[in-house]
């Protein structure tokens, strides 16, 4: 990398300087501009009242390192950026937009920043060199600072989560148990209308991965799917402990889900986050049978090997409702597919052919066009099977397609290591 002019930091001071002298000004229309750009931001009176501090601590602090030189290392959140991500997260308020926050600020700033170098009229070697000392350090400052807050964020999220959780878990256990309740009652304690259509979920980490991590992740992945499927409402999230939690989404009168939807959205969340997901319910009875659903397929997805980040009721409930004692099951796959029932990549193609040739009527036709594989191929496939397992592939379908199924979702958890 080329040395610095040695004028640029001297030239950087001078506009810092100059900038300065509007603090005032230059605040208010940072602050104005964040607002305008993110509407969720100027809806409370107080967080308004906080971003501005916040907003005038950044300027005047990235200022001061501008004019005085100082290395960013030394440098320490402002105590009126810490509150306002504490502020954010108890308000519900996503975290992506204070994240936005900083960046439409950050440029906002530079464009004052950038218009005083240009009314300097400095040479053009050193308002270039000026120009990317600028950058340099601004970029590296909301960088620091940005994740210093979002830590904030996260920590207070999950404290706030977590101070929640006693009461609103009562009353969510009251309402999965047998016992009479007061909807109207129920509906006002729980900030969430019961006679609906709900689709329940269970979100889940592996291990608890730091004081940072957990219940505003899972918080996050819930409201991010709730969103994806156009939810009318925010979901009801209950926290079960540091690294689970339950969850309900409010779908009003529609029952329809996609499924590629919320896999996508799981997909593109952090890859520790686990979810399952049981089928769409109605009113209290539904608001507790969705919840059982995905209570057990959360048990299937966990016996499984590996684990699927997820996995939804309605395409694994024949196994989720199978799937009471996995040794049982085992035994009885072993018994289905014989010495087909082996973790080989060559068997599973097989296991795979034979599966979708019993989804297709046993038409080798179908078959083939649905794996995109010649005729011939699928009927050497499944002759191979055939060999395999001792028996016809039609025999017994019914067992074998239920068995084939149960491999599919459980994987290695179920098949043996190497031919019995």
């Amino acid at each position: 990398m080329a040395a610095e002019h040695p004028g640029a930091a001297r030239q950087l001071s001078v506009v810092a300087e100059s900038v300065g002298s509007h603090l005032t000004e230059v605040s208010r229309d940072v602050c104005e501009n964040v607002m305008a750009e993110i509407p969720e931001l100027r809806d409370d009176a107080t967080v308004v009242k906080i971003l501005r501090a916040s907003v005038t601590e950044n300027v005047a602090t990235l200022l001061h390192i501008f004019e005085n030189d100082i290395p960013l290392e030394k440098i320490e959140g402002p105590a009126a950026a810490t509150e306002y991500a504490r502020r954010l997260a108890q308000r519900d308020i996503p975290l992506s937009s204070m994240s936005r926050a900083y960046r439409i600020g950050h440029w906002r700033f530079l464009q004052w920043c950038l218009d005083e170098l240009d009314r300097q009229d400095a040479d053009g070697e050193l308002a270039t060199a000026a120009n990317r000392r600028m950058l340099h350090v601004s970029f590296g400052y909301i960088d620091r600072v940005t994740e210093h807050v979002i830590a904030i964020y996260q920590q207070e999220r999950d404290h706030w989560l977590l101070s929640q959780t006693a009461a609103r878990a009562a009353r969510v256990r009251d309402l999965l148990s047998d016992k009479d309740i007061d909807l109207n009652y129920a509906e006002q304690a729980l900030g969430y209308r019961l006679r609906q259509n709900h689709l329940g979920l269970v979100t889940w980490l592996p291990t608890q991965t730091g004081e940072d991590a957990g219940l505003a992740r899972l918080d996050r992945i819930t409201t991010e799917i709730a969103t994806e499927l156009d939810c009318p409402a925010m979901p009801l999230f209950v926290p079960r402990d540091a690294v689970l939690s339950w969850a309900w989404l409010p779908f009003g009168s529609h029952n329809d889900v996609s499924w590629e939807t919320v896999s996508n959205a799981v997909q593109r969340s952090e890859p520790s986050v686990y979810v399952c997901a049981g089928s769409v319910g109605h009113g209290i009875e539904g608001f507790r049978s969705t919840h059982r659903q995905a209570l057990r397929t959360q048990d299937l997805a966990t016996a499984a090997s590996p684990v699927p980040h997820f996995a939804d009721f309605s395409t694994v409930a024949p196994i989720a409702l199978m799937a009471t004692n996995v040794d049982d099951m085992r035994a009885w796959v072993w018994g289905i597919l014989g010495p087909l029932a082996v973790d080989d990549e060559n068997f599973a193609r097989l296991r795979e052919t034979a599966q979708i040739f019993l989804d297709n009527g046993c038409s080798y036709t179908a078959t083939a066009s649905a794996q995109i594989l010649h005729k011939n191929t699928v009927q050497y496939r499944i002759r191979k099977a055939e060999e395999i397992m001792g028996h016809p592939v039609q025999k017994g379908h019914t067992d074998l397609e239920i068995a084939l199924r149960a491999v599919r979702y459980l994987g290695s958890t179920l098949l043996r290591t190497a031919p019995g």
